[in-house]
């Protein structure tokens, strides 16, 4: 562990009140990196030099003062963090008058020491286990890799997983800033968490089977576990969050499929659902299937019929028929009861938007195109 100066203030501070005489800090080299007298900052400190080099505590009297340059009398003694010289603390004083105070100094400043140095190390493994995290999810190592780097943190890859995303309402950027420190404090006792954005923070949820066991096979049914988190962030004045839930994989390897799901069934249901809360990949299953499409020109012929509809249906008719009869599964009565139209009237909408996209409504693989072009057109409004 190497001293700060911050640190080495923070020793004096918290030490200083313990006895009336001036208390200096020296890094492992010697240097007075803090001090009661200021002046003395960034100099070499010949007694905490010796001290250093004898491995032992030095005590400085009235008459060794002349074979030590600009040294005062008082006590070093040496700062050790798991059995590692850090540093000096000095104490400045008639030794036989602060020797007795200058132990109880050690032990606090050591304390201090030790405290900051477990702190320092807790934070590594968050940061360390936080980068396994993305990197797994990400899919940025090889089988060897994730398997290696998961033993050396302790985590079981083997269990099954899914991915859970949490988005933060966005606000100003300080409380932005305030809700996801507190938000990934109130997530700080689940092992595998990350925060992946600025607004957003990822679980990686275990598959839990109905008796609360951890399991290797079959979809995730639905539980309280969301439920129960948004209550909880509500409680810690955390809200207006979105909260996505992925599709579980077998493989460790395919994590990252289950992280790109998460993020597609965020997206599709805030634009589908603004009002709701939590989203789930089984409820949102076709959509985020079709999704992979939007981009492609697969995606741009099929929206491209519902567009043609669009364009010459200025009241909504032909597109609502459509909706409708998918909705019936291709029944014509039953969709022309739910249209309040004759059955006539319903065949005539349907030839028309036969006509108007070259694709029959009539026939099965037709309906299944134009229901696909609607659900590639949902987030346009389309149904």
């Amino acid at each position: 562990m190497i001293l700060s100066a911050e640190l080495a203030q923070q020793i004096i501070d918290k030490t200083q009140d313990i006895l009336d005489a001036n208390i200096n800090v020296m890094d492992a080299r010697g240097v007075i990196i803090a001090s009661g007298d200021h002046s003395r900052l960034g100099t070499l400190h010949d007694g905490a030099m010796l001290a250093l080099q004898r491995g032992n505590g030095l005590e400085i009297s009235e008459h060794d003062v002349d074979a030590f340059k600009g040294a005062r009398p008082g006590i070093n003694l040496l700062l050790q963090c798991a059995g590692e010289t850090v540093g000096v603390l000095g104490i400045t004083g008639p030794p036989s008058q602060v020797r007795q105070a200058a132990r109880l100094v050690k032990v606090t400043a050591e304390m201090l020491v030790e405290q900051a140095d477990m702190l320092s190390q807790l934070e590594w493994a968050k940061r360390h286990r936080e980068g396994f995290i993305l990197s797994w999810v990400n899919a940025e190592l090889s089988s060897e890799q994730l398997h290696d780097w998961a033993e050396r943190l302790g985590i079981d890859v083997a269990c099954r997983r899914l991915a859970v995303l949490i988005e933060l309402d966005r606000g100003s950027p300080s409380a932005d800033l305030d809700a996801m420190q507190r938000l990934m404090d109130l997530l700080a006792h689940d092992s595998l968490v990350t925060q992946v954005s600025p607004h957003r923070a990822l679980v990686l949820q275990p598959v839990m089977d109905q008796a609360g066991q951890r399991r290797q096979g079959a979809h995730p049914g639905p539980d309280g576990a969301i439920e129960a988190l948004l209550a909880r962030l509500a409680r810690h004045d955390i809200h207006g969050v979105k909260v996505a839930v992925g599709r579980a994989f077998d493989a460790p390897g395919h994590l990252h499929l289950s992280y790109e799901s998460a993020r597609q069934v965020l997206a599709i249901g805030k634009r589908q659902f603004p009002e709701r809360m939590t989203y789930h990949y089984d409820e949102l299953r076709l959509p985020v299937l079709l999704s992979p499409l939007n981009d492609g020109w697969q995606g741009e012929q099929l929206r491209e019929a519902v567009e043609r509809i669009r364009g010459a249906d200025s009241h909504g008719r032909l597109l609502k028929t459509l909706a409708m009869l998918i909705e019936h599964e291709g029944n014509l009565s039953r969709c022309a009861d739910a249209l309040h139209v004759h059955r006539n009237t319903l065949r005539y909408r349907l030839d028309r938007i036969h006509e108007i996209t070259g694709i029959s409504p009539h026939c099965f693989t037709g309906l299944v195109e134009l229901f696909l072009g609607l659900e590639l057109s949902s987030g346009d409004g389309a149904h």
